[in-house]
């Protein structure tokens, strides 16, 4: 078999249609790096697989046009920076996850998130045609605080950027608390790593008045 059919046999039995391969972590038995690297051109150039970016490639899903499905970047994100492996690592911020929470319409041009893979406090990055601001969490992210750590992200920036305010906006924070089940103790252990402004805007908003308790 050819160097570029076992390349290609390891990646479909490895990866689903649509999602994101590194190539860091491709490793396939007795074949050198540089050589993937030839086949992963090779499989590019007839088409079995497309390149999203620098060392970063997929399978695409067969659709009715013959370029085959677009690769997300969305998904592209979640496994760079939210997940490591099966655990969680990182989550949106910033006016997407407002948007997400229905307090702005506007539409994110980047996308901002929070990971423990981050190396520095701030780094701005291209990711295919996709600016990324990737920034390191105040609190080492995991499965059980990343929901809150995001949310108090939030806290320290809401008046900058939610369009809703008063007692509209105090409403649907206690909604979103509701939903994820949160309770304002579960907020304790992480406050004193955030920046005093915090407590004012949480109290602005009513949820340092005894009702998110």
């Amino acid at each position: 078999m050819k160097q570029v059919d076992i390349v290609y046999d390891y990646l479909k039995n490895n990866y689903k249609d649509n999602e994101p391969i590194f190539l860091s972590e491709i490793a396939v038995p007795g074949m050198k790096e540089v050589s993937v690297r030839q086949q992963l051109k090779k499989l590019t150039e007839d088409g079995r697989i497309k390149r999203f970016d620098t060392g970063i490639y997929y399978i695409p899903r067969k659709t009715m046009f013959k370029s085959g499905s677009v690769l997300s970047v969305d998904e592209v994100i979640r496994k760079k920076y939210l997940t490591d492996g099966d655990a969680r690592c990182g989550y949106v911020s910033g006016i997407m996850f407002a948007n997400r929470l229905g307090l702005t319409t506007q539409v994110p041009m980047v996308y901002e998130v929070c990971t423990n893979k981050a190396t520095t406090d701030y780094r701005d990055v291209q990711l295919g045609n996709f600016r990324v601001i990737v920034r390191r969490p105040y609190a080492r992210i995991n499965d059980e605080n990343a929901t809150i750590l995001q949310f108090l992200d939030f806290m320290r920036e809401v008046t900058d950027v939610s369009e809703v305010e008063g007692e509209e906006l105090t409403v649907r924070l206690l909604a979103y608390l509701k939903a994820k089940n949160i309770r304002f103790d579960a907020f304790k252990p992480y406050l004193s790593f955030y920046p005093d402004r915090i407590y004012k805007n949480m109290y602005e908003v009513g949820l340092l008045n005894g009702t998110a308790t």
